[in-house]
């Protein structure tokens, strides 16, 4: 039999999924350096993919947990916003389908802007409900940025088109009737959470650049509202956008 060209080996390796295929074996024992470059690039890929599948697993444990135990919609709430100087704080929750895989899916602080806005779009498509919560600077400076943030979440659960049976929270507690449980850094343990915080984070920071349309001297689109160098040079040069919140202790000294 003719062998197959360096061109067809390449176009079966897209569809070979595990490592043990007997075709990953033959190309072993091919002596073409191109097939040889081949292998070794599949492998590596498959060993990434492998990581990423195991690092789903372990972030998706305690919903799994749930689920065994009975609960069927578990939605991950989190918030975007505590600390900027301007802009609302924004909550997210969300209840993924069971067999959903979000590969790579985590903190949304460590993601790139581009691979938020790519998990948006997938979380927005594959999730079974997604609501969003917003409370504006007004409220943020009548009740403190902590219960400001407490009220989106609530905000965001109302919001959801499914009703949950189980909340799973980053660092916080809910004053609702559903079972929930509060979890430190879980945007990085549970993929409910994280699916959340992305949603938020980019609901956000698209909000805030409408906001830089209507405020262009500030740079929203640029910080998103925190209180950066030239954040602070606008506030001196400007003052405070009916944006800012004027509890915030460097929004004040410019009222």
């Amino acid at each position: 039999m003719k062998p197959l060209t360096v061109k067809e080996i390449k176009e079966h390796l897209q569809s070979v999924k595990e490592e043990h295929d007997p075709f990953i074996e033959q190309c072993k024992k091919d002596e073409r350096k191109s097939v040889q470059a081949l292998v070794s690039a599949w492998l590596k890929k498959n060993e990434k993919l492998s990581a990423l599948r195991e690092e789903w697993r372990v972030m998706t444990s305690m919903e799994r947990r749930l689920r065994a135990e009975g609960c069927r919609y578990i939605a991950g709430i989190d918030e975007a916003g505590r600390g900027p100087l301007a802009g609302p704080v924004v909550a997210a929750a969300v209840i993924l389908k069971e067999d959903c895989e979000i590969l790579g899916l985590t903190d949304s602080k460590k993601l790139s802007k581009q691979k938020r806005e790519d998990y948006y779009s997938y979380i927005m498509e594959e999730a079974v409900a997604v609501g969003v919560g917003i409370c504006d600077s007004a409220v943020i400076d009548d009740v403190n940025i902590y219960e400001a943030s407490k009220l989106a979440m609530v905000k965001a659960v109302q919001a959801l088109p499914t009703a949950p049976d189980y909340l799973l929270l980053d660092a916080m507690s809910l004053p609702l009737d559903t079972k929930q449980s509060s979890i430190i850094k879980g945007d990085a343990k549970s993929a409910s959470i994280a699916a959340g915080a992305c949603i938020a984070k980019v609901t956000r920071d698209r909000l805030m650049d409408e906001y830089a349309a209507s405020y262009p001297m500030y740079g929203f689109e640029k910080h998103k509202g925190y209180g950066t160098k030239e954040h602070l040079e606008a506030l001196a040069k400007y003052g405070p956008s009916p944006i800012h919140r004027r509890s915030f202790a460097p929004v004040q000294a410019y009222l």
